[in-house]
């Protein structure tokens, strides 16, 4: 898949997700197989840049490309000086969110709030795309709310505008993140135009990433809350994508490694005052549903430093290896031990 100069390694993109998608997670989904990552939000207003939670979603010069940076807000001038500076900034995609349903976003006429508004919308798209040299991405709902769905007219608008990706959410704002995600409206987007669609909503599985392909005829898949506290979703989706076979879900061994890998470096991208609480909801995503995870987090919400936390983790994934060999993660309760030596995959389903 291509999205203007940039061939992506494959159709797999991390959403971005605020508070979460931040450098240390995007590294290790890329390590585990997405295609794309997108940078947490950024405001549009660039007088909050200096604020230490701004610097920390600026570009960063050692990221891998192709580097996307989201940008929100509701002025149209905003937006394209703030795409401008990000460019100037190591960015290489920018892409605008319209998707968002947070009231604190909402509230300034900016995500989701935004697609009430289409000739505020076109006025956006056009502005961005005119003052960068770099692809223009947009990510966004199905509309408003059940009565109000504008994504086919979104879409066209942008294409129109310049825009050279999509990726479309499966809920209307009104839906926030209740209920199933529907996908008929982004089958009819990607009818409706010839620049690539990502598919994006209620993806936790590898059969639900290819059911979903298969219905919308997306050109690809973005995953997001799904990937909490399980980076190898994006491993198990490519390679059942490219088989059509469930690979052996991880080692514990392997996640032990990996776990211990993002706890470092979140310690080390924040300092280890902020890292240590960072680290809580990570371990908690990771530990959901495990054995003994429940008691686990307990006592791993009251760790105070780098080296209290690093010897939990390690004392908690070897107390767990001594059990079983391999786990299956999931976003909605579908861990499940595994007996590694037949090569079972049998564990509960995704709901």
């Amino acid at each position: 898949m291509n999205i203007g100069p940039y061939t992506l390694e494959n159709r797999l993109a991390l959403a971005p997700m605020a508070g979460v998608t931040d450098l240390p997670f995007r590294q290790l989904c890329r390590r585990q197989g997405a295609g794309l990552i997108v940078s947490e939000m950024l405001t549009s207003d660039t007088r909050l840049w200096h604020s230490r939670k701004s610097m920390r979603r600026l570009p960063h010069a050692d990221e891998p490309g192709p580097v996307a940076v989201q940008i929100a807000g509701g002025d149209a001038q905003m937006l394209a000086n703030a795409a401008a500076l990000n460019v100037d900034m190591g960015a290489q995609i920018i892409d605008i969110n319209m998707g968002c349903p947070a009231k604190k976003v909402c509230r300034k006429a900016a995500g989701s709030a935004l697609l009430r508004d289409p000739a505020l919308v076109g006025e956006i798209l056009d502005a961005v795309v005119a003052a960068v040299n770099v692809p223009v991405t947009l990510k966004f709902r199905t509309g408003w709310d059940e009565q109000n769905r504008n994504a086919v007219m979104i879409a066209r608008m942008a294409e129109q505008a310049g825009i050279q990706a999509l990726a479309l959410h499966g809920r209307t704002r009104a839906c926030r993140f209740n209920g199933e995600a529907e996908y008929q409206t982004i089958a009819a987007v990607k009818q409706a135009v010839s620049i690539p669609v990502f598919a994006n909503g209620d993806i936790d599985s590898p059969e639900k990433a290819r059911k979903v392909l298969e219905s919308t005829g997306a050109d690809g898949i973005m995953i997001g809350r799904a990937a909490q506290g399980n980076p190898w979703i994006f491993h198990d989706v490519r390679n059942y994508l490219d088989s059509g076979e469930l690979p052996l879900p991880p080692k514990v061994a392997d996640v032990r490694r990996v776990v211990l890998g993002h706890l470092a470096d979140l310690h080390g991208f924040y300092g280890e005052q902020s890292g240590v609480r960072i680290a809580r909801k990570h371990l908690g995503w990771y530990s959901a549903n495990l054995p003994g995870g429940e008691t686990f987090r307990r006592i791993f919400n009251r760790l105070e430093s780098a080296t209290e936390q690093w010897q939990a983790v390690e004392q908690f994934f070897l107390e767990l290896e001594a059990v079983t060999d391999r786990v299956r993660f999931g976003r909605y309760g579908v861990v499940s031990p595994v007996d590694g030596r037949d090569g079972d995959q049998n564990g509960a389903k995704a709901a």
